[in-house]
């Protein structure tokens, strides 16, 4: 039974990078807030496991939000399916850990054309529908790297400061139809965080955090169902962190 299910119900969702992860958690919160969910992915596979495990979300489409074209594709077969969308989560997102000086030009263009590319294309597309239909939510997933600096992810820190402040522009143009805020998370057990840090990194982490453990991904789907909901409806251009502390 969801929270937010009186402003939530029936709603068209759609979510980028939502075939694990936070994107995931996100999805699911959603489809169990009764909400309408569509995922976007690039991975075909992981896809269609999810959409196979969880039926409660009704759609699936692979597209590489980098990609304009792409992303234009996906939003018209998002018409298609959902004849729109009300709620967008712009997701999507990938981090490399590497030194400054040994980020290659193809990283650094990787990771802003997935991070901040991403978000700039699939924002535009569904600002145009929710402006034509009257009203709509943009929510962002950012980070607390965009926020102040940490070492070993340049190309992603830049890339997620970069969306807090298209975030914060898109809140100000699309006022009062839509509202846009991100979410900045600090450390979450996601799949792309185990990759990058061994259980013995994760306990080191997790001593220079006040609350001392990583969040998990539902407790930041729980964010996002409430940013989305009329219970956040006075709430646009803000960058929310979700941190256990971190910054404090």
């Amino acid at each position: 039974m969801g929270k937010y299910q009186d402003s939530l119900r029936d709603k068209r969702v759609v979510i980028t990078g939502g075939a694990s992860g936070i994107g995931l958690a996100t999805a699911i919160r959603f489809a169990n807030e009764e909400a309408m969910v569509t995922i976007i992915d690039h991975n075909k596979d992981s896809l269609e496991k999810i959409l196979n495990e969880y039926s409660i979300i009704q759609h699936g489409i692979v597209a590489d939000v980098s990609c304009h074209e792409s992303v234009r594709d996906a939003f018209r077969e998002i018409d298609r399916l959902a004849g729109g969308v009300d709620i967008l989560v712009a997701n999507a997102g990938i981090s490399v850990r590497s030194k400054f000086i040994d980020i290659t030009p193809e990283q650094w263009n990787k990771v802003m054309g997935v991070n901040l590319n991403g978000i700039f294309f699939t924002g535009q597309e569904a600002a145009k529908r929710m402006l034509n239909q009257g009203q709509g939510v943009i929510l962002i997933t950012a980070s607390t790297n965009g926020l102040v600096g940490h070492p070993y992810y340049a190309d992603y820190n830049a890339s997620k400061a970069g969306v807090n402040l298209l975030a914060r522009t898109m809140a100000l143009e699309l006022a009062p139809t839509i509202r846009v805020n991100t979410v900045c998370p600090g450390y979450v057990l996601t799949p792309m965080q185990l990759a990058e840090y061994s259980p013995e990194a994760l306990e080191e982490v997790n001593e220079t955090i006040p609350l001392k453990r990583h969040a998990q991904p539902e407790e930041v789907a729980g964010l996002f169902a409430f940013l989305a909901s009329s219970e956040a409806k006075y709430i646009t251009g803000q960058h929310i962190p979700i941190d256990g502390g971190e910054l404090a």
